[in-house]
């Protein structure tokens, strides 16, 4: 949509079914990430730009993000996800969060947020645990890598160093209280047949639930920075578009076809939020 007018058009769209709407599903992929500074890891290049020590390896993404690599090299596996652990804490989230945020406020059935993202970025922006859901799990919670049990904790108190030129992690390594074995997060990786899916089903099934109180009422369903190639995200946005009260809003600069009737906006997750909260208050204003 290189036309300035189309695409003015769209936001102005866009911004009357939030006004109308009831309720929000944000459906959230990589790169809603993109404007805090986080790498979307899209492609090799890209991946090996953010980790060059991987380069070196030859190891991309999709070879890192397995839970083999646990068992047979932990120093490896926790340098990979140790690096994004003490990066996400330390993350600012960008304005976009809090504009979501405020959007939801407004709104008799509040928002959702379903999510592809591990990095824990929308609890630090302010939204509730209890309405957002983690499909690919979080990576601010642990697991035994066995597993030798099935419980989930928390990864507040656990501390990963990692050198920054080999990208590996520095001993002691974060343990399972149980066996003593090597922890893992609780993110579901690639080929991973260990993963405990428990906590993310229990937020799924919240998410069930407020869509069943919402009922008919009209949804607005955001979708921001969700990719094909990992469809998860984008395939839930849909579903729940295809409801007759619901409207997608697609927010993607790479990836942003919509089905007939749906409304597609070209841009950064910051971009297009920031253009659809100046015209959501002038809405409101002539309201």
């Amino acid at each position: 949509m290189s036309d300035p007018n189309q695409l003015s058009a769209a936001l102005d769209r866009a911004a009357d079914v939030l006004s109308r709407a009831e309720a929000i599903l944000i459906a959230a992929g990589a790169g809603m990430g993109v404007d805090s500074g986080l790498p979307d890891f899209r492609g090799p290049e890209g991946f090996w730009k953010a980790y060059p020590p991987f380069a070196r390896l030859g190891l991309d993404f999709v070879d890192l993000a397995n839970p083999r690599w646990f068992s047979s090299d932990p120093e490896l596996a926790w340098g990979f996800y140790g690096h994004r652990l003490n990066l996400y804490r330390t993350t600012r989230p960008h304005r976009g969060f809090e504009i979501l945020r405020h959007l939801a406020v407004a709104k008799p059935y509040g928002a959702f947020v379903f999510t592809s993202n591990v990095d824990g970025q929308f609890q630090a922006a302010g939204f509730s645990e209890e309405q957002i859901a983690e499909c690919h799990g979080s990576i601010h919670h642990l697991q035994c890598s066995v597993p030798c049990h099935s419980l989930i904790w928390s990864a507040d108190t656990v501390t990963v160093d990692v050198n920054p030129e080999t990208m590996r992690a520095v001993p002691p390594l974060p343990r399972c209280p149980k066996c003593g074995g090597i922890a893992r997060p609780n993110i579901l990786m690639f080929g991973d047949w260990s993963w405990i899916g428990s906590r993310s089903e229990e937020q799924e099934a919240r998410l069930d639930r407020w869509l069943t109180a919402a009922g008919e009422r009209p949804i607005a369903v955001i979708e921001i920075g969700a990719g094909t190639a990992v469809p998860t995200v984008r395939m839930l946005a849909r579903r729940i578009a295809m409801r007759p009260n619901a409207r997608l809003i697609r927010i993607n600069p790479r990836e942003p076809e919509v089905p007939a009737g749906h409304i597609s906006l070209p841009l950064t997750a910051l971009a297009a939020l920031t253009a659809l909260e100046r015209r959501v208050r002038t809405i409101r204003g002539k309201g």
